[in-house]
């Protein structure tokens, strides 16, 4: 290792660590643990906070691994800790050099997303077959919106649910959970966003348009439903609408690459949760 790997190498790992806190504390304070007065409970939001950051870790990789295939020069992941109920904002790469052409730019975009739900699915089940199937609720409760893949999921690992029954998520599966919610967002064809990329390999300089929509659509949906997305409308705005310019713009993309480009569409719709959140 190099002296200027090493750096960006040791606040990989530093982030990594910290961030696998933070979500251990997250986890634990779900379940209503109070780190100061038992911080020994701390220890069941191990699996919380593991599920979450071998998913996140695996969406991330799936960008690191396929840019090393296209000789694109890019960091390590870097974990994003924050003192919020999930103990995250998430994790990134960063590209220090320019992509070739828009074949690098749908297999980079598209790898990570892919892999994130993929291995989102299993731990999902894992943690729907862990829950509890309860009757009511409980005012002041977390509601988690549902998504068509998580619906077809917890229908598939449960059963038909009674209308006046609720799931009362394990950890593991709401970890799942969010690894589903954050494949969506990634997805969005906004900017430079993993569905941007993906949108402008197949669109071309048309994703600028498709990205002014979607935006749109996202401030509709947080006057009707969870205001969660005018944060998001206003955090992409100030990100830029715009995807810059592969080097070679011209060479097109083969079938095989279009059929990710639809697969990842697929993904994303199949993915997006309207209203991620509610409260009772």
């Amino acid at each position: 290792m190099n002296q200027e790997t090493s750096p960006n190498f040791k606040l990989s790992i530093i982030l990594f660590l910290v961030t696998l806190t933070t979500t251990m504390l997250a986890g634990a304070l779900q379940q209503g643990i109070n780190p100061k007065d038992t911080p020994l409970q701390v220890v069941k939001g191990v699996p919380f906070a593991l599920t979450l950051m071998i998913i996140l870790l695996s969406h991330e990789l799936g960008h690191y691994i396929t840019s090393k295939k296209h000789g694109v020069d890019v960091t390590l992941p870097y974990f994003i800790p924050a003192p919020s109920f999930i103990g995250t904002f998430g994790a990134f790469i960063k590209m220090k050099s320019p992509l070739l052409d828009r074949r690098a730019l749908l297999d980079i975009g598209a790898s990570g997303p892919l892999v994130g739900v993929i291995v989102s699915i299993p731990f999902l089940i894992i943690g729907l077959k862990l829950s509890e199937i309860t009757t009511g609720t409980q005012p002041g409760g977390a509601v988690l919106g549902s998504s068509i893949l998580f619906s077809l999921v917890a229908k598939l690992t449960l059963g038909s649910i009674p209308e006046n029954c609720n799931i009362l998520i394990h950890p593991i599966g709401f970890a799942g959970w969010i690894g589903l919610l954050v494949t969506s967002l990634n997805l969005l064809p906004v900017g430079q966003l993993d569905g941007g990329h993906v949108a402008y390999a197949v669109l071309g300089e048309k994703q600028s348009r498709l990205s002014t929509i979607v935006v749109f659509f996202l401030f509709i949906f947080g006057f009707l439903g969870w205001k969660g997305w005018f944060v998001w409308g206003f955090i992409l705005l100030i990100m830029g609408l715009r995807h810059p310019r592969p080097l070679d713009i011209l060479t097109p993309l083969d079938a095989k690459r279009k059929t990710i480009g639809w697969i990842t569409l697929v993904v994303f719709i199949l993915t997006f949760t309207p209203v991620p959140f509610g409260y009772v």
